[in-house]
C-alpha cells in the first residue's frame, strides 16, 4: 500500500462546514464591509468604520479570536514589510509567548493604511474599541448580504477561514498552528519539520492566495526523505507535512540544478488530468506509485470533462479531471469510497 499506513482521521478536527461561511460569502462579506466603510461621508463616522473593516480583515486572513486583535499593538505586532502578523495570548508578552501568522499582501498594505490614516487623524488606540461593538457590526454587515446574524460573528469567519485553508489544500498542521491549536500529528512523523519551514508553506500559501490562480490544482508540502539515484532519473520520495509519503521521478540534472537532498523543503504538485480514479475501498492494483483512499467530496459535470474532488483523510483534496464518459462507466457519485492515483512521473517539484 503506498498509502501512509497512519490513521490521519484521530487527528482530523475539520470545523462544521454547515456553521461556516463559503469561499464566495466571504469574499462578499469583505465586500459589504468595504463599502459600508466607504459609504459615510463624515470623517469621524469613516474613521469609526475603518477601525472595524481592519478587525475584520485581521480575523479574516488571520484566523484569530476577536480578543486576539483586540490586544494588538499595532506598532510592535504588525511587520508590514512582510506581512506577518504576531498575535498574543496576553498584551505585552514576549515574543516567544506568541505566534506569527502569515497574510496575503493585498491586505497587509490595506491594514497599514488604514493604520496609517487614523494615525494622521491622531487615532493611537485603534484597537481599544467595546467587542460587543464589533460584534453589532460584523451581524449588521452579515445581514446586508442576506445572511443570518450569527453567520457575521468574529468565530465564525475565524472557522470559516480554516474551512477555507483547508479546501485550498494548506496541510491540516499548519492550519493547526496558524489558529493556535496544538499539532500532535507532526510528533508522530517520521521528519522533523522546524518552525521556519511551516512558515515557509504558510508563506507559500499567502503568496499563491495574493495571485488567485494556479494551474496546478494538486499540491503537497513536505520534506525530501529519501532519494534513490538512477543512471538517468532519480526517485525522491517526500513525506508530507501531513505524514503522506508522495514518490516523483526527475532526471538527475533537475536533482543536482535544484539542489535536491534528503531535508530540502519542497513543494510537489500533479495536475488534475493525471490524477487517475478507483471506485471502491479496495486499494487497486496499479502502477501508479502515489495512491491515496479517500472519500468523493464534490463533482462538476461537463458536457465532455468532469471534474471530480476527492477528499483524503487529512483534509486535502485532490483534484481530478476525467471524462463524462468515464464517470459514467464507474458509475462515480458524490460520497462514493474512491482510490486517487497519479505515477511519479506526474508529480513536478518546487523548492519555493
Amino acid at each position: 500500500m503506498m498509502e501512509n499506513s497512519k490513521n490521519h482521521s484521530r487527528i482530523l478536527s475539520f470545523p462544521d462546514k454547515g456553521r461556516c461561511l463559503d469561499a464566495l460569502q466571504l469574499e462578499q462579506l469583505e465586500h459589504a464591509f468595504r463599502t459600508w466603510t466607504e459609504a459615510s461621508k463624515r470623517s469621524d463616522v469613516k474613521a469609526s468604520r475603518k477601525r472595524i473593516l481592519m478587525i475584520f480583515l485581521l480575523i479574516r486572513y488571520t484566523g484569530a479570536r476577536l480578543n486576539e486583535i483586540l490586544r494588538l499593538d499595532p506598532l510592535k505586532d504588525i511587520d508590514f514589510e512582510n506581512s506577518i502578523v504576531f498575535l498574543r495570548k496576553r498584551r505585552g508578552e514576549l515574543c516567544s509567548a506568541c505566534r506569527d501568522v502569515q497574510i496575503p499582501a493585498m491586505p497587509a498594505a490595506d491594514i497599514r493604511k488604514i493604520l496609517n490614516d487614523l494615525r494622521t487623524q491622531g487615532d493611537d488606540t485603534v484597537f481599544k474599541v467595546d467587542p460587543a461593538h464589533v460584534r453589532r457590526k460584523f451581524y449588521d454587515r452579515a445581514e446586508d448580504i442576506g445572511i443570518s446574524r450569527e453567520l457575521g460573528a468574529p468565530e465564525t469567519i475565524r472557522r470559516s477561514r480554516a474551512v477555507e485553508l483547508m479546501q485550498s489544500n494548506m496541510p491540516l498542521p499548519v492550519v493547526q498552528k496558524i489558529l493556535g491549536h496544538s499539532t500532535p500529528n507532526l510528533a508522530a512523523s517520521y521528519v522533523e519539520f522546524s518552525d521556519d519551514e511551516i512558515h515557509q508553506v504558510a508563506r507559500y500559501f499567502a503568496d499563491r492566495e495574493d495571485r488567485r490562480k494556479t494551474s496546478a490544482r494538486n499540491a503537497f508540502y513536505g520534506k525530501i526523505d529519501k532519494i534513490r539515484r538512477g543512471d538517468v532519473q532519480s526517485i525522491v520520495e517526500i513525506l508530507s507535512i501531513s505524514g503522506y509519503r508522495i514518490r516523483a521521478a526527475i532526471t538527475n540534472q533537475s536533482l543536482s540544478s535544484l539542489g535536491l537532498k534528503p531535508g530540502s523543503l519542497v513543494i510537489a504538485e500533479i495536475k488534475a488530468p493525471w490524477v487517475l480514479l478507483y471506485k471502491g475501498e479496495k486499494e487497486p492494483k496499479s502502477t501508479a506509485e502515489n495512491r491515496f483512499r479517500g472519500i468523493v467530496s464534490r463533482i462538476t459535470s461537463g458536457k465532455i470533462t468532469t471534474e471530480v474532488v476527492v477528499g483524503i483523510a487529512d483534509g486535502t483534496e485532490l483534484c481530478s479531471i476525467i471524462t463524462e464518459g468515464s464517470r459514467q462507466a464507474l458509475e462515480i457519485k458524490e460520497s462514493d469510497p474512491i482510490w486517487a492515483a497519479f505515477n511519479a512521473f506526474a508529480v513536478v517539484l518546487h523548492m519555493d
